[in-house]
């Protein structure tokens, strides 16, 4: 049964900002791609970085979030699906093509963190997971991100 509380437990919103910070401080540019509908409610994702201390400049919206992204050396998604789906784009016989997407296949190399490959609330596959840019990054993703974390640490 799901509980609130679980998903408190889970939020990876903390290290993330650790990452931010770590990266941040070697001198990379560290930006957050939001869609607009992500998470359980419009502004659901942007609370919760508030939250995280994540300076709210560092929050692009959809527009520019795609201009940054076509410049981006790595995007990492986490836990996102249909947001990032490029069928949107390229698929008129997808139901969500025509929807406004982060389109994360710009960046040069995309990391998507994901439980499984399971789909999203439109329920179709998603082919970013299998684009030529694209590595899957399984698992829960706060203890993902957290093992990053030690990477990154030890570089």
């Amino acid at each position: 049964m799901y509980r609130d509380t679980d998903w408190q437990w889970r939020r990876p919103k903390k290290v993330c900002k650790e990452i931010d910070d770590l990266l941040s401080e070697n001198g990379v540019d560290v930006k957050y791609a939001i869609h607009p509908v992500a998470g359980r409610m419009p502004g659901h994702m942007n609370v919760l970085l508030a939250e995280a201390d994540v300076p709210y400049p560092k929050l692009l919206d959809l527009d520019d979030s795609n201009d940054a992204l076509a410049q981006a050396d790595v995007a990492v998604i986490v836990g996102a699906n249909d947001v990032v789906n490029p069928a949107a784009e390229d698929d008129p016989s997808s139901p969500i093509y025509g929807m406004p997407v982060l389109k994360v296949w710009n960046a040069k190399h995309v990391i998507v963190l994901k439980r499984s490959m399971s789909a999203g609330y439109a329920g179709i596959e998603n082919p970013l997971f299998f684009h030529a840019k694209n590595r899957m990054l399984f698992g829960d993703a706060k203890n993902t991100l957290s093992k990053l974390v030690v990477e990154l640490k030890g570089l």
